[in-house]
Parts: structure tokens; sequence; C-alpha cells
């Protein structure tokens, strides 16, 4: 080997250490940067020929495990989800409070009957009449507090949304411009391989928003896709859009219909413009913290503002509704439904003689046509067949109605002034089981029922409105009849004549709330359209604050799950793509010898050239 020849060896390991030197420098001063990738070079040697003996740097490669980092985004995600879920319900179960503890809904209720039993013990006594009528306004109210709890909650999950949208359409638009940078450099450099790290970076911040599928697509590029197999970034970013709602109540409500929907939705516009996407209705989150907010939003929370909006609705029911059997006549029953309100119902019991089959039909009284027909689930009663009847044109129209909806099933329907007959129609395809009216007491006076809560001011019937049952939201307005509570002698005295010491309307509303069982509206995870639960109000009470401390520990557990296999994954992907400083120690020491050898080799040779020279 010449001299030139033995100088061109010595420069380009030169240039080869030095190289490595700073790459080591790189991964020491980054160690503890989370996103951070070891960057490792790649050295070729330089054979014979022409081009000389030597070496060369052929390529700086990010040192990681690419289905472990698959894994772990898919992980990221999962914990994600659950890490937000458990915060909710964290925040849930401190505003139903635990089973038996004092200040909670179950004990607010149970002060409540205790005061209508010491009402029943002692009527007379003005101050058991007040101090009923005071734990019902404290009972009204805490629903009304834990409705509005549970509002807030919804709302900022609705704020939620349009932050995460936020940070997923800067992840999103980073990725594009990085995909394009990446493209137009060099595939092997250092900066090529930062930019990786880059782009890798607001890759997981995006899988830890949204499940989302990364594709590669040669090149160092990559697209990603929603796991629904919409795309979201390849060259070009698309965009998201949400449009959250100004205020979260009660009854806001998601739903495909535009019209309907008083919710935000997230909406995406592809790549390069296109027809807009709506994410939401598409069900393109399954996971991550925007698929963790609209479970929240849209499910978790609304099955418990629907449990406290039933525990108000069976409580002002209980009180108020008086259901009357039908009185036997030729054929049938015949039963007065002059006092029918809006939502107040009518129920006919048949068997169908040719399967010897019982059936029930429930007629619904609807003020307002545009609502009809009604769906089955417009009652709690499982297995009914539902019917809305309009009542804005009188009696005889709406028993025209009747006629018509009853008629398939062999049954008839007749009037005389306010009593309504159902009876067979002569086929003997059917026969009346029994007929009954629930009604509704508006006055405080004239029975043992009374309007004791309200919804606001106005009497609470259940009535079917444009805006729903009336049943949904109740809890946000649940009060106690202003009447009442200006006159609560009202307790006692329900009929002219009656003595302040007659204890018939308190035992009444004693036993309404301590024994009375009722049918909860199903879509509170405490039953289902099929079988929903029934039972007292009380029992319903234990069972709602049981379940949602369940629900709490299970949203915990799972959390603590994910975080479990997270660190697995992280330590897994941090053996190979994590800095280690000893190692990084021994390298650089490696290459310090090398250095000094390759400068001692062109010392050597300068020295010689110079002897050569002064020859």
């Amino acid at each position: 080997m010449g001299l030139t020849q033995t100088l061109s060896t010595a420069l380009s390991g030169l240039t080869a250490t030095q190289t490595s030197l700073s790459i080591v420098a790189a991964n020491v001063a980054n160690a503890d940067s989370p996103s951070y990738v070891r960057k490792a070079v790649v050295q070729v040697p330089i054979g014979g020929s022409d081009a000389g003996i030597g070496v060369r740097i052929s390529a700086v490669q990010r040192t990681l495990d690419q289905y472990v980092q698959r894994q772990l985004r898919v992980e990221n995600s999962g914990a994600a989800y659950a890490d937000l879920r458990a915060q909710f319900y964290s925040r849930l179960q401190s505003i139903f409070g635990d089973p038996g503890s004092d200040g909670t809904l179950e004990s607010v209720y149970n002060n409540f009957t205790n005061a209508l039993q010491a009402l029943s013990t002692s009527p007379d006594d003005a101050t058991a009449r007040s101090s009923a009528v005071e734990a019902a306004q404290l009972l009204a109210q805490k629903l009304n507090d834990t409705s509005e709890a549970i509002e807030g909650l919804r709302g900022d999950c609705e704020l939620g949304l349009a932050d995460a949208v936020t940070k997923a359409n800067d992840a999103l638009s980073q990725i594009a411009k990085l995909n394009q940078q990446i493209a137009g450099a060099p595939p092997d450099d250092a900066a090529t391989a930062a930019m990786l790290d880059q782009r890798d970076s607001y890759i997981d911040q995006l899988s830890q928003l949204m499940d989302i599928n990364v594709v590669s697509t040669g090149g160092n590029g990559v697209a990603i896709y929603t796991r629904s197999g919409i795309q979201l970034v390849g060259n070009q970013a698309a965009q998201l859009s949400f449009d959250p709602a100004g205020t979260v109540t009660a009854v806001s409500r998601w739903s495909a219909d535009p019209t309907q929907r008083s919710l935000g939705t997230i909406t995406l516009v592809p790549p390069g413009g296109g027809a807009a996407i709506d994410l939401v209705q598409a069900n393109a989150f399954r996971s991550g913290t925007i698929a963790a907010y609209l479970q929240l939003r849209d499910q978790d929370l609304v099955q418990a503002q629907n449990q406290i909006d039933n525990i108000a609705s069976q409580l002002a029911s209980a009180l108020s509704d008086t259901t009357a059997a039908g009185t036997p006549v030729a054929g049938g029953f015949e039963v007065d439904i002059g006092s029918l309100q809006n939502g107040n119902t009518v129920t006919i019991n048949y068997t169908d003689t040719a399967t010897n089959t019982p059936h029930t039909i429930t007629l619904v009284r609807v003020d307002d046509p545009s609502l009809l027909p009604l769906s089955d689930s417009a009652t709690a009663t499982p297995g009914d067949t539902v019917y809305g009847i309009d009542f804005s044109g009188g009696i005889a129209a709406a028993v025209a109605q009747i006629n018509a909806a009853i008629a398939p099933a062999g049954l008839q329907a007749s009037n005389s002034g306010t009593l309504l007959s159902v009876v067979d129609d002569g086929s003997g395809t059917a026969v009346v089981d029994g007929l009954s009216a629930t009604t509704t007491a508006t006055s405080l006076t004239g029975g043992v029922a009374l309007p004791f809560f309200t919804d606001g001011t106005q009497p609470y019937t259940g009535a079917i409105t444009a805006f729903g049952s009336q049943r949904v939201g109740l809890a946000s307005r649940i009060a106690v009849n202003p009447a009442l509570v200006a006159d609560p002698s009202k307790l006692v005295l329900y009929q002219a004549g009656v003595a302040a010491g007659d204890s018939t309307r308190p035992d009444y509303l004693y036993q309404q709330l301590a024994s009375g069982s009722f049918t909860f509206a199903p879509g509170d995870g405490l039953g289902s359209a099929d079988v929903p639960f029934s039972g007292s109000i009380a029992t319903y009470l234990r069972q709602v604050l049981s379940q949602q401390g369940e629900a709490a520990d299970a949203a915990n557990n799972l959390k603590q799950g994910q975080d479990v296999v997270l660190s697995n994954l992280q330590q897994r992907f941090n053996e190979t793509a994590g800095v280690n400083i000893d190692q990084e120690m021994a390298n650089l020491l490696n290459l310090q010898n090398s250095y000094a050898a390759n400068a001692r080799v062109l010392t050597t040779v300068s020295e010689m050239l110079n002897t050569l020279l002064n020859i």
C-alpha cells in the first residue's frame, strides 16, 4: 500500500469516527427525551482498486422494534381511553356517594320517608307537617344538584372533545409536513432520522387521541387511517371539525339527524377535499381519549342521568297517580277517562282465544298528533303494544282512534260521555280480561293522591311532547308543589270535613314510598326493555348506588390493567430504542481509540512524506 492510499484510509477512518462520535453525543444528550430513538451508524468497507482501502458511513439507523412500536400505539390508545373513563367515574362516584353514607341521595330520601312516617303517627302536629315538606324540598334539591353535576360532567366531555380535535388537527398537520420533508431528504442520514423521531412523536400523540392504523408507503413515508378505514393523513392532512354545544343540559342528546342533535359531532374533510364524513356516525372512534369522551357524554353519563330521572318520575307519579279499575259490562269493561291528561294511560288486557295467549295494549293520551305513532318503548310495561291516541279533537274522535287500534285484536270501543267501554267484537277471537285508567291528580284536594312533586310548577303526567318524554331531565326540574309549601296542612286535609288528626292521606303517602312497587323505564343499566327493573323506590336507589360503585371500580381496574400492559410494552420498546449510557460510554472509548489510531497514522504518513521531500 502506498503512502497516498494509507493517507486516504486514515482520513476515511477519521471521518467515519467523527460521524460516529457525533451520533454517540446525540444519544447521550437525548437519553431522557421520551420520543428519542437511539441512533447507530452503519459502516461499510471501501475495498481496493481506484477507490482505495478504507471505510465509509452508509447509513444512520434508528434502533427500534417496529412490531413492539405498533403494539405500543394500540395500548397507548387503550390506556388513554381507560384512564379518562376512570377519572370521570371517580367524579361520578363522588356525586352519588357511597351507599349508607350521610348526604347521599339515599339518605336524603330516607329522611323524607321518615318524616312522612312521623306525620302518619302525628297528623295533627303542625311541626310534623312542616318537617315533611322541608324534607321533600331537600330531596328535590338533592335531585336538582345531582342532575346539575352530571350535566357538568357531560359539559366537560363536550369541552374535552373540542380540545382533543384541536390537538388531533395539529398532529395531523405536523405528520403531513414531516412526510413531505422526509420524502425530499436523504433516506439514511442523521437529519432524516431526527425527522422520523419527530413524526413518531406526533403519531404517538395522535394514538392517545384515537385508535389509528399506520401504514408504510415506502421511502420512509406513512399514511394513517382510522381503524374503520378512513384516511386521516398521507402527504396531506385531513381536517377535523367539531361544533360544540353552547350549553349541555339534561335533555341534550347526540343524533345522526342534524335537526335532532343538540350536542357536537366530529366531521372530517378528506385530504385534498371531498364530501365531509361524520366520524361519530361512522363509529370511527373505538379507543383513545376521543372515544372515551364520546362514550361518557352519550352513554355512561346519559345512563346516570336516566337513573335519577327515573327516581324523580317515580317519586312524582307514586304520590299523584291513581289507577282505576274498570267496571264489568257485557263482553268487557268500562272506565271513566274524563280525567286523562297528556301522558296518562288506559290499559287493556285481553286473551287471544285462538292461542290462549294473554296480551296487553296501552293507550297513551297525546295532544300533539305530529308525534304519532308512538313506539312500544313509550311505556316501561314489558311486552305491551302501545298506541298514541290524539285527544285534541275530543273524546269521540279519540274513541274512533281507539277502535281503529284495537279492532285487529277482535275488540271494539265505544263511549257514553267520558265512560269508555272496551268489549269483544262478538267474533269470539278475543276475551277482555281487564280495563284500567291511570290519571294524575292536579289538585291538593279531592282524593288521597296529590301532586306533591311537580315539574317546575306544572303537574308531572309523563307527557310526551315534541321534546320527548317529560321524564327526561325531570330530576333537574322537580320541585315541591308551591301550593303545598304555602299550606302544609293539605298533607292531611284532603277534602272538606276531614279531621285534623286524620291519618288517611299521610298513611297513603308513606305506604306508597315504603312498600309501593313500580316499574322503572329501561335505559338506565338496571334492566332491559324485556325485563325492566321493578321494585320500591328505596330498592331502586340502593341498586343505583351499588351499580355506580361497581362501575367506578370496573373503570379503575381496567385503567390499572391497561397501565400494566402499557408499562411492560414501553419497557420492551426502550430495551431496543432507549439509550443505555454505559453502552454509549463504552462506544465512546472505542471511538476515541479509533480516532487516536487514525490520527497517529496520519501523523506518521505526514512525517514520512516530509522525510521523503527533504531527501
